[in-house]
């Protein structure tokens, strides 16, 4: 009885958790922070520590009005989980469409709006696509089991080589295979952030739509399978 209640959730795990879904989030995670540094006046999206750095060093030196634009993107950033987990809590047990795919259709209409909006509204786009990383990193906390993060690496980092080094003193395959699944998230969010500081420069305001395309092939994915919470 306990085996075939094994096989029914491992057959029914999420797709939300599956790899392939998390590359696509990644590399669009990666693309945001990239976006609003190149594009949007040096600022990150996600990495709210170098955020909180530079907001401290320009408020000690009296800079607030510099300080303010790192501000910002952290308090968005702040009310993005709390905004997420409302909706998980509000439409947990939603049959129609899953409530990680309400997040996500959120998300690609937000950015879709930053995508419009000129480089006097920096500070509000900013603002915007950290509320936007704050709803995914939320809401997708695992891969095939493993707790990651999809805007941001250190985390990541440091799980990925955790299991890298029980793995090299205990040769157990689960080890080694939870390090490349770390590791794998790492690779993609770097390539999305290169390919999003390159288009940024090529491109200008409007590349934050590669963003959106990546988000939709992730919401596409999620109907490969059910969900249960």
């Amino acid at each position: 009885m306990v085996s075939g209640g094994r096989k029914l959730q491992s057959a029914d795990r999420q797709m939300s958790e599956a790899f392939i879904t998390s590359v696509f989030l990644a590399m669009s995670g990666g693309f945001q922070d990239a976006y609003t540094y190149f594009t949007r006046d040096e600022v990150f999206s996600n990495a709210q520590t170098g955020n909180v750095v530079l907001m401290s060093q320009n408020f000690m030196t009296g800079q607030w009005g510099e300080g303010l634009r790192y501000l910002f993107p952290v308090l968005a950033f702040a009310i993005g989980v709390v905004a997420a987990e409302r909706i998980q809590n509000t439409f947990k047990y939603a049959k129609k469409l899953h409530w990680r795919q309400m997040i996500l259709l959120i998300e690609i209409l937000i950015l879709f709006a930053v995508g419009f909006m000129p480089g006097e509204l920096d500070m509000l786009a900013t603002a915007l696509v950290s509320f936007s990383c704050a709803m995914q990193v939320q809401t997708f906390r695992k891969v095939d089991g493993y707790s990651y993060a999809s805007t941001m690496c250190i985390g990541n980092l440091r799980s990925g080589t955790a299991a890298l080094s029980v793995y090299c003193r205990e040769k157990r395959p689960e080890q080694l295979k939870q390090a490349l699944y770390y590791f794998g998230i790492i690779f993609f969010f770097a390539i999305g952030a290169g390919g999003g500081g390159n288009l940024s420069m090529r491109l200008g305001i409007p590349a934050i739509w590669v963003s959106d395309v990546l988000l939709l092939i992730s919401f596409i994915l999620m109907f490969s399978s059910k969900h249960r919470d």
